[in-house]
């Protein structure tokens, strides 16, 4: 199925308003403090792309963190976000404490206050997330989607906005897309996937995995959930008992497939903590009262051994919990592992992102997704909204603007 969308060369931003959805969810200290900037970076190239044509305005729009909308925490407001933006371009934005641009007219660049803080945003009832939706569209003439890390929400300013106004995706969030599906549905082979993660409804990637992977290397929690649903004892590990459960059939056909790889071995500790004490042992050797917190050494050879004959690798969730430096050996080796791999290498997103930034290869991965949720919906093979709503876009603007 052919995907129709505006791309971005094919507006004439001269003399109109664009309001431009950004992933600028950076985290913040107890003062509202920016902590980490790298987010904001991300969005720079799309947002001197547009101005590059010479707009009559730019607005800017993003969320912070998750505040109740009905009595907002000030420390999530936008205004530092917009201030960040300002000194990082070299140019003067308004920040606006709501979401109008009345009285800031011929302001070159506006900043709106966190989405989030309306509760239209992300409302369950769709009349009032509409409203919201088309309050932000009637600010501009058109709308470019620059939050791949949103883009799997059914929000307001994802999805909403572009079926009010002609919409498209910022080249960047298109790379990024199409390399994601891409490395899923049409791979170089052989194709290695590395699932990890805490919840059972990871199951889903390993469910879409099975008809395209060749193999299919579990580690994480997910992989003590199934060693556990096989009969194995896997003693105090955090499992998602109640999450498997709907997952009987597909937790079957994972038993019998040749192309899941599950730990051999692991790494265990008495508790959860930097104190604890770890030992290696076999995952048919755990013993009540212990954790597992990473993979062990034969199974890091066993990984390698098939990441070595990949052409493409697609890495969603670390393997252990590698932001305690005694359970982390598994996810920094692999990590590095797969950096010197000579093949189209995925990251996707969340934590993997952070555990490659945090072991110094992100720049030689092919992609590090700045959506770890998103990633995981293409993986899963879902449907984006946020992509749907363009299409929508395309198909009741194309004629207006031939």
């Amino acid at each position: 199925m052919i995907v129709l969308y505006f791309k971005m060369p094919d507006f004439d931003f001269k003399g109109k308003k664009v309001i431009v959805r950004v992933g600028a969810d950076v985290p913040v200290d107890e003062k509202g403090r920016i902590k980490d900037d790298k987010r904001i970076k991300q969005s720079l190239p799309t947002i001197k792309q547009v101005l590059k044509q010479k707009p009559k305005q730019v607005i800017l729009m993003c969320h912070l963190g998750r505040p109740d909308a009905s009595s907002p925490d000030m420390k999530l407001s936008t205004k530092k976000v917009a201030e960040r933006f300002g000194e990082l371009l070299k140019k003067k934005i308004i920040y606006t404490p709501n979401w109008s641009t009345a009285g800031f007219e011929n302001e070159r660049l506006v900043f709106l206050e966190n989405l989030r803080f309306n509760k239209g945003e992300k409302s369950k009832d769709e009349n009032e997330r509409r409203a919201f939706g088309a309050q932000l569209a009637s600010l501009a003439d058109y709308y470019v989607n620059d939050a791949f890390s949103n883009a799997h929400r059914k929000h307001a300013s994802m999805y909403d906005v572009p079926l009010l106004i002609p919409g498209c995706l910022s080249e960047g969030v298109e790379k990024e897309i199409n390399t994601i599906k891409n490395s899923v549905d049409n791979p170089e082979r052989p194709m290695v996937s590395i699932i990890a993660g805490l919840k059972a409804d990871k199951l889903n990637a390993v469910k879409n995995l099975l008809g395209k992977a060749d193999k299919i290397l579990v580690g994480g929690a997910l992989s003590f959930a199934l060693l556990k649903a096989f009969g194995k004892n896997v003693g105090s590990s955090k499992v998602d008992d109640e999450g498997l459960k709907e997952f009987s059939e597909l937790v079957g056909r994972i038993k019998e497939s040749s192309k899941v790889v599950l730990p051999v071995d692991c790494i265990i500790a008495d508790k959860f903590d930097e104190s604890a004490e770890v030992k290696t042992v076999s995952v048919d050797d755990i013993p009540d009262g212990w954790m597992g917190v990473d993979i062990g050494p034969k199974t890091i050879k066993i990984f390698e051994d098939e990441l070595t004959k990949a052409r493409t690798i697609v890495w969603n969730g670390p393997v252990g919990v590698f932001e305690i430096r005694k359970f982390s050996k598994g996810t920094e080796e692999i990590a590095k592992f797969i950096a010197k791999c000579r093949a189209v290498k995925v990251v996707g997103g969340g934590d993997s992102a952070a555990a490659a930034a945090k072991f110094g290869v992100e720049k030689k991965m092919t992609l590090v997704s700045t959506g770890g949720g998103a990633s995981l919906e293409i993986i899963e093979g879902n449907e984006l909204p946020s992509l749907k709503a363009l299409e929508q876009s395309y198909e009741k603007f194309k004629d207006i603007l031939e």
